[in-house]
């Protein structure tokens, strides 16, 4: 399928081509991460480097939430105000394109607005929630930020951990390396696993570990903009090799 070159408010010199990369980005619209599909600067003789997530480049003027059913976002080219704002998804700061809810004051980066309400990829399922009573197999924490949970409710990660996982990691991401710190990120959620369920079974504990990393891998995919199960093998991978 082709897709037609866009105009944009926020690179108003150039189009903005659609494009698909393997390798982070980081979006110059809300100013995060990404990967897989987005829109790039059409311009191949300048060296522009401008990159938007899809749902950066082609955002709603307005969204609700099922999480917030009383609150109408406005989409913004800032956040409002002078004072540091945070995405209620998860948790980070927003300096960027937001959504933003002028009646609550609530404001979620556009990839985290538009994150799925369930992952499927056919064997396993994740469910996201606003707020889950288990703690985090990463941080070993409750609250915080929306989570994804799976449909054994044995599996829990909040979206503000797999956000700081990519954080931690960008460089070795960017650069296709899969670094010490991402290999001490899959042995401590690891390790964290098996101790969650040192009272099960062998078995047990091997298939809770497979679906914790299908369970990073889809998560991850669906924080960087593009929840599609390549792009999650793709990014999952550097972070499972050992």
């Amino acid at each position: 399928m082709k897709y037609a070159d866009i105009s944009h408010f926020s690179h108003p010199k150039h189009n903005l081509r659609y494009d698909y990369t393997e390798k982070p980005f980081q979006c110059d619209g809300c100013n995060e991460v990404g990967i897989g599909s987005h829109y790039r600067c059409s311009n191949d003789h300048q060296s522009c480097d401008f990159d938007l997530h899809a749902h950066c480049a082609l955002p709603s003027a307005s969204i609700t939430h099922p999480f917030y059913k009383k609150c109408k976002f406005q989409f913004l080219a800032k956040p409002p105000g002078n004072e540091r704002r945070y995405c209620n998804a998860c948790r980070k700061d927003v300096s960027g394109f937001v959504y933003h809810c002028k009646a609550c004051g609530f404001d979620l980066h556009p990839c985290c607005a538009m994150l799925p309400m369930v992952l499927d990829d056919g064997e396993t399922k994740l469910f996201l929630y606003r707020k889950v009573s288990s703690s985090c197999h990463r941080c070993g924490r409750k609250g915080r930020s929306w989570s994804y949970r799976s449909s054994c409710k044995t599996y829990n990660l909040h979206v503000a951990c797999v956000r700081e996982m990519l954080v931690e990691n960008w460089w070795e991401l960017y650069k296709g390396e899969r670094g010490k710190s991402i290999e001490g990120k899959s042995l401590a959620l690891k390790n964290t696993l098996e101790h969650h369920h040192r009272s099960s079974s062998k078995g047990k504990v091997q298939k809770c570990c497979e679906i914790a990393g299908m369970a990073v891998q889809f998560v991850i995919s669906a924080v960087l903009g593009d929840p599609t199960a390549l792009i999650a093998g793709v990014v999952g991978s550097l972070i499972s090799r050992g």
